[in-house]
């Protein structure tokens, strides 16, 4: 009986989940690691904890199946996308930390390049934004500041890569030196219509050329761990960027499919497929991954407070005591006596991109309890998600008839049954929630041959609960009207 294994390196912990034929979970690993922030808005990881609690939980995982490293078919590798390593070739020793995507340290450059009108151009070779989430400024920034590094660039002795060209190259001793087209998408630096690293804005971030991995698809032989880690050697036969893995896991395959992550916030990625969708919407345009040579294309938005915004009743407004007494508590009032909660604690993402809005609680009476403001925060989270939902319809020029969710709040019964209120569609959420490592593992099985094609994946779902809309439309759009309100009060 053979498995396969998901390396899901995320932000703050490191996970290896072993999957078999069904897509049932034999047996996982989870660890965390340190963050460094060593000043303030700078974001940091250290490179060897990030490999160190990789190895670790790939072993524990193994010896929790009761299994060995020659048991498994493949490994896929998801991973936190833009985090940006830069190191030796000879040595594989990093010249500087991890600058992790959450970092801002470039944020000044990025203005400047802004104003320097260089916004559309990189927009229409990349599908993103100038922004210090991306891994472009990263690298200028260690190389301009990390003592002899450019000079060792120049020469050729240094590379570049996101987590998970990291750990290939750190897994398989440097004999892999790649990375996929979800994770080239995100540098800033990747032409997403010519599939190519773009010389111009190579030259515009003064990055040379040698620094930069191979690109293939996502699903592809990448090549074999060494043997000193696991054991014996094994096939990694599938990397892909976490948020594009989640939507593959969810197996969004088709045009016009979408799937939202409800973590610390939103992501809502529709799959446009083989059309890059020009956003005018505030929405950044993305390759996301299949199981061809041919890449898909992925429209993506996020909104900047989602679950976060339940830890913020729980643990600053003590409102509350645990996550799941929010859902008994929206539950416990028929609605939320015209309460509105606004939770642009960082500002507002997509459509609005607005960040000096605050958060706002409106239309507060004398009657108002907890209950209405715990009710009204979580549907502030799904008018969020709808407010994404319909710019991409906007973009795309489809009307979305469901979405396929994942993460936390998901868990959330009445946030998902008023999530498919307030969108008039249905919301589909899947038993195994693991859905970016099982992304991960579909990608590297199907590579491997260890499943034969999306069609015998689909047969491995099982979904947990559906929702469907249950609400008048003149209710829905009376409410939907009093956010928008309520918004524009936050924006003033």
């Amino acid at each position: 009986m053979k498995y396969v294994l998901a390396i899901d390196q995320g932000t703050t912990s490191t996970r290896a989940i072993i999957f078999d034929k069904r897509g049932n979970i034999i047996a996982s690993a989870q660890q965390e690691f340190r963050q460094i922030y060593p000043e303030p808005a700078f974001v940091e990881h250290s490179p060897q904890d990030i490999l160190g609690s990789t190895v670790a939980v790939v072993g524990e995982a193994l010896v929790r199946a009761n299994i060995a490293a020659r048991d498994l078919a493949a490994i896929g590798v998801t991973n936190q996308r833009e985090t940006t390593l830069v190191w030796d070739k000879k040595t594989g020793k990093p010249v500087y930390n991890a600058i992790v995507w959450q970092c801002r340290r470039t944020a000044d450059f990025c203005e400047k390049l802004r104003r320097e009108g260089f916004a559309e151009k990189i927009y229409n070779k990349t599908g993103l934004v100038p922004d210090a989430y991306f891994s472009a400024t990263k690298i200028k920034w260690i190389l301009d500041n990390v003592e002899g590094a450019r000079q060792r660039a120049e020469k050729g002795e240094l590379a570049f890569g996101t987590v998970d060209t990291y750990l290939l190259w750190q897994l398989s001793k440097g004999k892999i030196f790649a990375t996929d087209y979800t994770n080239a998408s995100r540098t800033m630096l990747f032409n997403i219509h010519t599939l190519k690293w773009d010389k111009e804005l190579l030259r515009l971030f003064d990055i040379p050329a040698s620094m930069l991995p191979k690109v293939y698809p996502s699903s592809h032989k990448f090549g074999f761990t060494d043997a000193s880690y696991f054991g014996s050697p094994v096939p990694v036969c599938g990397v892909v960027g976490d948020q594009q893995a989640a939507l593959f896991g969810q197996l969004c395959t088709e045009a016009g499919e979408v799937k939202n992550t409800y973590g610390t916030g939103c992501f809502l990625l529709m799959n446009t497929g083989g059309k890059a969708v020009k956003s005018r919407n505030g929405l950044v345009t993305t390759l996301g991954a299949t199981a061809g040579d041919k890449p898909c294309y992925v429209l993506e938005g996020s909104v900047f407070v989602g679950g976060a915004v339940v830890q913020w009743l729980r643990d600053e407004m003590k409102i509350i005591s645990s996550s799941e007494e929010s859902e008994t508590l929206a539950n416990s009032v028929k609605d939320s006596a015209g309460v509105y909660v606004v939770p642009a604690f960082t500002g507002l993402g997509a459509p609005y991109w607005n960040p000096n809005s605050r958060g706002t609680i409106t239309g507060i009476t004398r009657g108002t309890n907890r209950a209405h403001i715990v009710r009204a925060a979580l549907e502030g989270v799904a008018y969020e998600v709808c407010d994404l939902v319909q710019a991409m319809e906007k973009d795309a020029g489809v009307k979305i008839s469901g979405i396929a969710v994942d993460g936390g709040a998901s868990k959330n019964g009445f946030l998902m049954q008023f999530q498919s209120d307030i969108l008039n569609c249905s919301v589909k959420r899947p038993k195994l929630a693991e859905t970016t490592a099982l992304g991960a593992a579909y990608l590297a099985g199907l590579a491997a041959g260890y499943w034969s094609g999306v069609e015998q994946l689909r047969k491995n779902f099982s979904a947990d609960c559906v929702f469907t809309p249950a609400m008048e439309e003149a209710k829905r759009l009376a409410l939907l009207n009093g956010w928008k309100l309520a918004v524009a009060r936050c924006r003033l």
